[in-house]
């Protein structure tokens, strides 16, 4: 994310700060006349004057959650490499750590009761385990002080959902979840949940905005975003509209600080709740796949491609073996409709596919090259959270060999057209270049040699050594080939060329680079 601030998620995880802060709202008014009458704005029918009745009834149902945890720990072995090592369990990797420990870990979060029989929702990370490790007990505490063990009925690392099942000797009060759909920037909301491990507080806010993507590129980065104050320990608890359904989760904070600044995300109903009760009935949650890296169209990008801002995602790689690739996706696409949905910011690649069931066949609306095109796939499965951390779309290039052609100092080079339009000058790829870059012998390409660091190019990371393989779709072999690229990007008006860019170690990028 190319934020100042990273989104926290807001589980009281021990040594937060407690610091006070008020506030007082000012009243919204308008001018009315010439003589600057001023009358006060009515809210929406449904906005109380006071939310002490409406909390009187939903707190009952709103718990407290804490775990205690098992985790795995390294420890160092001071005595690693010497006959002395076996007292601290051997050597540990590389020699250095010796045999793994557990300590003793405590989690706190907030969740709420949606069933008079005891089940209870919350955010999967309030319960898993931090690290490696496992939860050892779970226990759910109530607003009267009751304490009840739970049973882990089913969590979805995906969501960042989960659901808990208590056995009281009576019914319990329990909360129901509304439509979030019919949810508006300006509405009221209240939160109820378990901050800085205090006990039950109650916040009330307004919604801020409507599926706010927060540029995680998860499938489900899409929030209910609220100015109510959302603070560590809230994860899981619920956010309620005036009529008393919950409407969102608290799931996490956009703040410098770790508290909260008025930037709080809620995980909405619509998401959670057809997903909760699959997680109730004990079935596994499955979703869509088509194995894609992608891109938000930012404004260089569509500015390099000659298309509009904003509507559609970029492949930037595309998974052997997978839906896409069968499909005929590749990298460098625009998808712009999948299944008849528009690709938007509010409605992404991710989440469109992620709630397709797999084994779907679905169009899929295309530009490619400039050229607008539908292909069919067949909707894969989506992996495990675990398993997608892990994947790879491209192998890694060699370590290459021992020369030093490319390592002496860089020689200035002329003010060409790749000079003067995108700040850097480029060398023919050679063999002995390629494998000295870590690059098989066949590789085709032109190798940057010299970064203008005050061109866009070196304010997005381009370096010598990189290899550009094509601009605009373009194979660039030589470096006429790159300027003739550049050339036509200037006759169609574009402001950027694209650049598809190989650095030793990583897979091959799409980088839009702005002409000056």
């Amino acid at each position: 994310m190319r934020y100042a601030y990273g989104v926290t998620a807001a589980l009281l995880l021990g040594g937060a700060t407690l610091t006070l802060v008020t506030g007082h709202p000012a009243g919204a008014q308008v001018a009315q006349n010439e003589a600057s009458q001023m009358q006060n704005v009515v809210p929406r029918g449904g906005a109380p004057a006071s939310f002490a009745d409406l909390t009187e009834q939903l707190a009952p149902a709103v718990v407290n959650i804490a775990t205690r945890q098992r985790v795995r720990v390294a420890t160092q072995n001071p005595f690693a490499g010497t006959p002395f090592e076996g007292l601290f369990g051997g050597p540990g990797q590389g020699g250095q750590q010796g045999s793994p420990q557990t300590r003793e870990a405590q989690s706190l979060g907030s969740g709420f009761i949606i069933s008079a029989d005891g089940y209870v929702v919350t955010n999967n990370h309030v319960i898993t385990a931090e690290g490696r490790g496992e939860v050892e007990s779970i226990t759910v505490t109530m607003p009267d002080g009751a304490e009840y063990p739970a049973r882990l009925i089913g969590r979805d690392a995906a969501s960042d959902l989960a659901v808990l099942k208590i056995t009281a000797p009576r019914p319990l009060p329990f909360v129901k979840f509304g439509d979030s759909r019919t949810a508006r920037v300006g509405d009221w909301v209240i939160a109820i949940g378990n901050p800085f491990g205090l006990g039950g507080t109650v916040t009330s806010g307004i919604i801020s905005a409507v599926y706010r993507n927060t540029g995680t590129g998860s499938a489900y980065d899409r929030y209910l975003q609220t100015d109510a104050s959302i603070n560590r320990g809230n994860s899981g608890g619920p956010m309620f509209d005036m009529k008393g359904n919950v409407i969102g989760i608290n799931n996490a904070i956009f703040s410098p600080t770790g508290g909260s600044v008025g930037i709080g995300f809620a995980i909405p109903a619509e998401t959670a709740a057809p997903i909760v009760e699959q997680l109730k009935r004990g079935q596994a949650i499955q979703r869509g796949y088509l194995g894609v890296r992608i891109q938000s169209l930012n404004e260089d990008l569509a500015d390099s491609l000659g298309i509009a801002h904003n509507k559609g995602e970029f492949v930037q790689a595309v998974e052997p073996g997978q839906a896409a690739a069968a499909a005929g996706i590749k990298a460098g696409d625009v998808v712009v409709r999948v299944d008849g949905k528009d690709v938007t910011r509010d409605q992404t690649l991710s989440f469109i596919v992620a709630n397709i069931a797999p084994g779907k066949r679905i169009p899929i609306d295309l530009i490619r090259d400039g050229r607008r095109m539908t292909v069919t796939a067949a909707v894969g499965k989506r992996p495990t959270e675990e398993e997608l951390a892990q994947q790879r779309f491209d192998q890694d290039p060699g370590q290459g060999q021992d020369d030093d052609q490319f390592n002496k100092p860089p020689t200035k080079q002329g003010e060409g057209v790749s000079e003067q339009a995108i700040g850097i000058s480029v060398l023919p790829l050679t063999p002995v270049i390629a494998r000295q870059l870590g690059m098989p012998d066949t590789t085709r390409g032109v190798v940057v040699n010299v970064v203008d660091p005050s061109s866009d190019a070196g304010t997005k990371g381009l370096q010598r050594g990189d290899i550009i393989l094509s601009a605009n779709y373009q194979d660039t072999t030589t470096p006429a080939e790159l300027e003739a690229a550049i050339k036509a990007a200037r006759s169609a008006n574009r402001n950027a060329v694209l650049l598809r860019v190989q650095r030793r170690g990583q897979p091959a990028t799409y980088v839009p680079i702005r002409l000056r």
